[in-house]
Parts: structure tokens; C-alpha cells; sequence
């Protein structure tokens, strides 16, 4: 029943935002900041959690999850440090994804030689 929900939830959380992309005017990189901002709101007030324990994978694999991961880094962050966890904390918790995204992107484009557009 897991993977069930994980792909409903996924694929709704995703149709939703391609309805947003063809219905407005807003550009792709907004709707994305959109999407981490509203996982990191949800996150601090508590909603995220339990979304995420009922949709699994397909609450956490989505932009709004990296918005859960950084909200929850500031978070701890701000408990052992206090004030300067404030600007430390995002970047620890979101460090190993954006850097495996980074390196994936880099592989991938080492084997499939990608070219400039004209």
C-alpha cells in the first residue's frame, strides 16, 4: 500500500504543478522556488510530517520535500546554535543532494555529450 500512495500522491503533487505551468504565466524556475517554499511553510508548521509518513517517497522525492529537508536542517540547526543555525542549517541538510545532483549531471553529461543550443 505504500508504493500505492507514494504514486498517487506523486503523481497528483505533479499534475497539479503541470496544470499550474500550462494555466498561468508563471515561468518554471518560479513555480519550482514556489514549490520549496511551500515544503519548507508546511514543514514549520508542523503539516509536513505527517504527509510525509503517509505518502512516503512521493511526498519526500518532489521539490516540496527538499523544502522539508531545509526547513528541517534550520531547524536543528537553530537548536544547537541558536541564532547562526539560521544560516547554517539549509545548507547542511540540502548539501548531499545538491551535490549528488551536481555530480549525476556531470556523469551524465560526460557520457552522452551534450551540445549547445543555437
Amino acid at each position: 500500500m505504500e508504493y500505492v500512495n507514494a504514486f498517487w500522491v506523486g503523481g497528483l503533487i505533479c499534475a497539479l504543478v503541470q496544470i499550474l505551468m500550462e494555466k498561468t504565466k508563471l515561468m518554471p524556475g518560479r513555480i519550482m522556488v514556489m514549490l520549496v517554499c511551500t515544503g519548507a511553510v508546511l514543514s514549520a508548521l508542523g503539516l509536513y510530517q505527517p504527509f510525509l509518513e503517509f505518502a512516503g517517497a512521493g511526498a519526500s522525492v518532489p521539490l516540496l520535500g527538499f523544502g522539508n529537508v531545509l526547513m528541517k536542517g534550520v531547524r536543528e540547526a537553530v537548536e544547537e546554535q541558536g541564532f547562526l543555525g539560521l544560516f547554517s542549517g539549509g545548507f547542511k541538510a540540502g548539501a548531499v543532494g545538491t551535490s549528488a545532483a551536481l555530480i549525476f549531471g556531470y556523469l551524465a553529461s560526460l557520457i552522452f555529450n551534450p551540445k549547445m543550443k543555437k
